[in-house]
């Protein structure tokens, strides 16, 4: 087979041509890769930097939270002295009892087990 040298010659121009236009393809379709994964990181950025606001508003309130809570403690330990001094100088002294948790009446013992609080007691009228 006999091959003309001007058919070769533009074949191998569109060869040519053909591999500069899939290198500039290949060069484009990178800067664009690269931009929108500048544009995607500046997002994540944003984002993060929105969540690091949030959260430090978040402990900032959790921090007041904390401090009136120990403010309201103290507030509640200071009245519950006062009302203690305050029966203390009214009536008997009243005997030496252990501090239960709140709902553990099983612990506690009357010594009149008969005795019911005076709320308790029904009227007939």
């Amino acid at each position: 087979m006999f091959r003309d040298p001007a058919s070769e010659s533009a074949i191998d121009q569109a060869a040519k041509r053909l591999e500069r236009a899939i290198a500039l393809l290949e060069q484009r379709l990178g800067e664009r890769g690269r931009r929108d994964a500048a544009d995607t990181g500046g997002l994540f950025d944003q984002d993060r930097a929105r969540l690091a606001a949030d959260l430090d508003q978040a402990r900032a309130r959790q921090h007041e939270l904390e401090s009136a809570g120990a403010e309201a403690s103290a507030a509640l330990g200071r009245a519950i002295v006062e009302i203690r001094e305050a029966l203390d100088g009214e009536g008997p002294e009243p005997a030496a009892e252990p501090v239960l948790p709140l709902g553990d009446e099983t612990a506690k013992v009357d010594e009149d087990e008969d005795a019911s609080p005076p709320w308790s007691e029904s009227r007939e009228d």
